[in-house]
């Protein structure tokens, strides 16, 4: 099946969705194509999980988003973010994989997989890429992390009942994971490269994780790291020497990455040391001309200067460009 539109929004995240709003509001006909759920990272962030902003930062369109507390939490926003869907009537084009872009500034061809495993090739004078940064983990480099016991994503504790856990990471994703597997019967064990919990971590987050730790109820292997990955076990080199510790589960907490593979694809190019794509400062065009970049990929590696408080803006800037490239 092949279909015609003035833009591709790749990626349907807060961002993409910005992108959409931003573009059809200004005569701009746009489709998303979202290989997951609409706002699919927000999906998989864990059931539990409250944001560490305000509702109105979170916000796009110009619909107000409300929220039982002072911070929203993963319910609330997945429920605001659908509402702004269907109150725009986004085109949105779910569970579909892009494979590949070719052809050139106003005449693009986006060549995608939908869930059936049928392939679609649309057309479009412009593109935008909004692909977040969550759906490639940092990986550990160490033998058996391919086992199916080793998680890169943190959902809820409720599977990990009485279990011995291994949390990798000290940031906030890795200490909310360690509590929260704690509290519910699990039998954690904390191991960071680093010197101790994260500074960065949320401030009713970070004395609760350290407390656990002081008490020995969540033990803690700073300046450690894994060595190797087992079936019913680990091994860990800290500072004392190697350990091995009996194991059930490993959540290898330790961040996300950009799909820089797929930005290269499409042509786009990166700077060697920060991984930061090169974009029109002010219209966030790519050097491949016609390609354009929202969301927090245009800060390549450095994904902690770009969220959705700031990256729903990108959508204003890039829809202005390519409205006044179509339209003049």
């Amino acid at each position: 099946m092949s279909e015609s539109f003035d833009a591709v929004v790749v990626g349907a995240g807060p961002t993409g969705l910005a992108c959409g709003i931003e573009l059809q509001q200004r005569g701009v006909n746009c489709v998303l194509i979202e290989k997951g759920c609409v706002v699919n990272s927000l999906y998989h962030y864990p059931t539990n999980m409250t944001f560490f902003t305000t509702p109105e930062l979170l916000e796009i369109g110009n619909l107000p988003m409300t929220s039982m507390f002072e911070k929203p939490n993963r319910t609330e926003a997945l429920k605001y973010y659908r509402r702004v869907a269907d109150h725009y009537q986004l085109h949105i084009r779910q569970y579909e994989r892009v494979d590949r872009i070719a052809g050139e500034d106003m005449a693009f061809q986006v060549f995608t997989t939908d869930r059936r495993e049928c392939q679609q090739v649309y057309h479009a004078r412009k593109i935008v890429l909004a692909t977040g940064y969550y759906d490639v983990p940092n990986m550990l480099g160490v033998p058996g992390e391919d086992l199916p016991k080793v998680l890169h994503y943190y959902k809820e504790p409720h599977p990990y009942y009485n279990h011995d856990v291994v949390v990798v990471g000290a940031k906030n994703s890795a200490a909310i994971a360690a509590l929260e597997l704690f509290w519910t019967g699990a039998r954690v064990t904390l191991i960071h490269r680093g010197a101790g919990i994260s500074n960065k971590v949320k401030y009713w987050i970070k004395p609760n994780i350290e407390n656990r730790i002081k008490s020995g109820e969540i033990p803690a292997y700073f300046d450690s790291r894994l060595l190797e990955i087992r079936t019913d076990s680990v091994r860990v080199v800290t500072p004392g020497g190697e350990i091995v510790l009996r194991n059930d589960f490993v959540f290898a907490l330790t961040g996300y990455q950009p799909d820089l593979a797929f930005l290269n694809s499409t042509g786009i190019t990166l700077e060697p040391q920060t991984l930061r794509p090169r974009t029109n400062a002010e219209t966030l065009e790519s050097e491949r001309r016609g390609i354009y970049l929202a969301g927090v990929i245009v800060a390549g590696m450095h994904t902690n200067e770009i969220f959705i408080e700031n990256g729903r803006f990108h959508g204003k800037s890039i829809a202005q460009s390519i409205a006044s490239n179509l339209f003049g």
